[in-house]
């Protein structure tokens, strides 16, 4: 049996510059961060003793003779491309709720593909776990995905992820010292909106209009380098957030489903209650508020937001990981 523990990922700056239609032409980046809330994927081959060949646990319980007839795309496809024909058990575990914008399907993926390649006994570098998990989700699901979140969840950490007009992709760890970080981290509030969405549906439209959203996407791809300079520089954390508002008030501008009345509401009263910046994580449309709040302002926050769900948290350092591992004489590769 193999257990991974992938985490998921917030991101600042620069999204919407990680998708192919972008960078394949401009170059793109993003500055994001895993945090400490996980997908876990607990595998193991299936003993020969049941009706099912293969069984596939997750918000349904799905029974199967053949991969083939496997509904859940991505389980479906990973098996299919690794060769994995019958035989197996794959249970899912998440610690917060999908099509949330905080890259849950693709720690998923990655997570699954991870616990897959330890149950044949082999291993990959986070590069191969992010690339193939792109794979997976573009090409054979057919997803309108970007490229960040694949590398956030296999690597971990607090990094700057470049994407070439040749699709290759770089990961630079953004060093902070202990302090800094949690100066840094504790500025930040994430709270559950209440409403769940199809990423793809918020993504078609954005990249419907980026041949006309040039100049934001430009800019935004930019604040990068300057929230990385924030952080780094020593300087006024505040700036940060301060950048974050900026750069939410790009975003909401690339599509009409970015935003909503209701978001824009939860937006103002968290600014009102002295909130800097922020920004709905993922697509937009729904999911997470991701908020800049300095700690004396963050009770005043958490009152003018208490009809929410307020979801602490820590941000990730390890990435993708095998946490238990226990190979018995019936897991042998089918």
């Amino acid at each position: 049996m193999i257990i991974s523990r992938t985490p998921y990922r917030v991101s600042f700056f620069g999204g919407g510059t990680d998708y192919p239609a972008w960078y394949r032409e401009n170059g793109g980046a993003v500055l994001a961060a895993a945090i400490a809330r996980y997908c876990y994927l607990t595998c193991r081959w299936l003993p020969p003793f049941f009706e099912h060949k293969s069984r596939v646990v997750y918000s349904i319980i799905e029974d199967v003779q053949r991969v083939e007839d496997i509904k859940h795309p991505a389980v479906r496809e990973c098996l299919l491309e690794l060769g994995i024909r019958d035989g197996i058990e794959i249970h899912h575990d998440g610690d917060l709720p999908k099509m949330t914008g905080l890259g849950t399907s693709s720690s998923f993926t990655v997570g699954l593909l991870h616990s897959l390649h330890a149950l044949r006994g082999e291993t990959r570098t986070k590069m191969q776990l992010a690339t193939e998990a792109i794979h997976i989700e573009r090409d054979r699901c057919g997803d309108r995905v970007g490229s960040q979140d694949q590398v956030s969840a296999a690597y971990g950490g607090l990094n700057r992820i470049r994407f070439a007009p040749d699709d290759s992709i770089s990961v630079d760890s953004v060093p902070l010292p202990p302090r800094r970080m949690g100066e840094f981290q504790d500025s930040l509030l994430l709270f559950f909106t209440g409403f769940s969405r199809y990423s793809s549906e918020v993504v078609a439209e954005q990249l419907q209009n980026v041949p006309k959203k040039n100049r934001e996407l430009s800019e935004m791809a930019t604040m990068v380098d300057q929230g990385l300079r924030i952080l780094t520089g020593g300087g006024d954390l505040a700036d940060f957030g301060r950048l974050l508002h900026e750069s939410w008030m790009l975003k909401r501008s690339l599509s009409s489903r970015v935003s909503t009345p209701e978001i824009d509401a939860m937006y103002e009263t968290a600014r009102r209650a002295g909130a800097i910046g922020g920004k709905i994580t993922g697509a937009g449309g729904g999911g997470f508020l991701l908020l800049y709040v300095e700690p004396d302002r963050q009770p005043s926050v958490r009152k003018a937001l208490s009809h929410l769900l307020h979801v602490p948290f820590d941000l990730d350092h390890t990435g993708s990981q095998i946490i238990f591992s226990n190979p018995t004489p019936l897991e042998t590769a089918p």
